[in-house]
């Protein structure tokens, strides 16, 4: 198949936690995926410490010495940060395959330190922008004119956003593509600030709870708009005070951050793609010091991608017809996959061309069709629990086939859901042993699954 001709810059940011991670001496300080993932996070707890940030920090660099190395290949995943994501290197492989990009040459990944600001990140993001256009656009005659396509996952969008409308990238931007960008922020990561986390008890594992409070970047994914139950309705997380934590400070200034963004031009052509169908918090009770989640009810209750409701997905201007949210796909899938989903791939083939869009960035011709699968899971198991799954969909008996496959490549197991009716379906997995894994949900054919999950 002749790949697709593409002459413009291609940037791929990843979302939190989506960057490796090293030391001054090239030593890894966060580089944990696939197979390696457990062990890692073991001793990664008990060294976070001394990634903690100051909190006079700002938009400032730390000078800890720690510096972005690349994008994370395999599965990831930092509890009490941010939800399990699949690695960027598929995503690589099946944009060169695809189009004439060529990673370091006309595709360009683009990872940053995490824990920063993005604000800070953006900085620097124009910075390597302004030397990779130039250099792209001076190789050939026939790109003297090319632009910059961003395609951000999660947090990358934010990056890339504060760059294109506050740091003059609209001037060279020709399209950028979030997926699964919390525009308007996530009650999830909310929930990660107040609840902290223990990873596998508490005589292994310390709570990365102090970490995680000490990240800018954390805090500006924090829900933007009303979202913690009170006696007088919905109130916003920065306008209650005492809340245990959350650093006041950083809160405040994240909320700055988003306002900025929101009083910015809309400049820029956006293609906001968000995950649908998967049950999603859009809102929390807090009580007890604790914050207990509360997904939607009725059809909001699968409005969005589990971590990132579908009203946060596209900016708050874009409700007024303000801002230029255009052809936005919504795939049925959950946030940390939706990178690799084949219906977001279907709306990328469209929108990596030179031309506005035409029609609608999910074609179906030639593909199976996909079920619309909503799938619960719990994405931190407790060892000798088994692993539940539940699955909703709006049509009835279906037969359905959940796979839990290791990182590591080991043996698969797979279950047949039952049907428990109402668009209801559920499987139980024995207790499966230390590790990460991989879950696919997909109709039963006579010969196959058709993975949709």
């Amino acid at each position: 198949m002749a790949r697709a001709q593409v002459t413009d810059l291609v940037v791929v940011l990843p979302g939190i936690t989506g960057s490796r991670l090293a030391d001054a001496d090239g030593g890894a300080v966060w580089d944990l995926s696939g197979a390696a993932l457990l062990q890692g996070l073991r001793t990664f707890g008990r060294s976070a410490s001394a990634l903690r940030l100051p909190k006079d920090i700002g938009d400032g660099d730390p000078g800890d010495g720690v510096v972005p190395v690349g994008l994370m290949p395999g599965l990831h995943a930092l509890p009490g940060v941010w939800h399990p994501v699949d690695g960027y290197t598929d995503l690589l492989r099946w944009l060169e395959r695809r189009f004439t990009l060529s990673v370091s040459d006309n595709l360009l990944t683009f990872p940053y330190d995490w824990r920063l600001s993005c604000r800070y990140n953006a900085q620097r993001l124009k910075g390597r922008i302004d030397l990779e256009l130039e250099r792209w656009r001076t190789s050939a005659p026939e790109r003297r004119e090319a632009r910059v396509v961003f395609l951000c996952h999660s947090m990358g969008g934010l990056v890339a956003r504060h760059y294109v409308e506050r740091l003059g990238g609209h001037e060279i931007t020709r399209r950028l593509i979030t997926l699964g960008t919390p525009h308007r922020g996530s009650v999830a990561a909310l929930a990660g600030l107040v609840n902290g986390v223990r990873l596998l008890g508490p005589d292994l594992d310390p709570d990365l709870g102090s970490f995680a409070r000490s990240l800018p970047s954390l805090h500006q994914l924090v829900a933007d708009h009303a979202c913690v139950t009170g006696p007088d309705g919905l109130a916003y997380a920065r306008d209650l005070p005492g809340l245990p934590g959350v650093d006041a400070a950083l809160l405040a200034d994240a909320a700055r951050f988003h306002a900025d963004l929101r009083s910015a031009p809309p400049r820029a052509e956006l293609h906001a793609i968000s995950g649908i169908g998967q049950h999603t918090a859009t809102a929390a009770r807090y009580a007890d010091d604790r914050l207990a989640l509360l997904p939607g009810t009725g059809a909001a209750a699968g409005d969005g991608d589990g971590a990132v409701p579908r009203l946060a997905a596209v900016p708050a201007e874009a409700a007024g017809g303000g801002f230029p949210v255009t052809g936005s796909a919504t795939p049925y899938e959950q946030h940390g996959s939706l990178h690799n989903n084949g219906g977001v791939r279907d709306a990328l083939r469209n929108l990596l061309g030179h031309e506005r869009p035409d029609g609608p960035t999910l074609p179906v011709g030639g593909e199976p069709a996909r079920a619309r699968l909503g799938v619960q899971v719990s994405a931190l198991l407790p060892a000798g629990a088994p692993y539940e799954v539940t699955v909703t969909a709006p049509d009835d008996a279906l037969r359905l086939t959940a796979e839990l496959r290791p990182a590591d490549g080991g043996r698969p197991t797979a279950r047949a859901l039952d049907d428990l009716g109402g668009g209801r379906y559920g499987a139980t997995f024995p207790p499966p042993g230390p590790g990460a894994y991989r879950l696919s949900v997909g109709r039963t054919t006579a010969l196959s699954v058709v993975a949709d999950r």
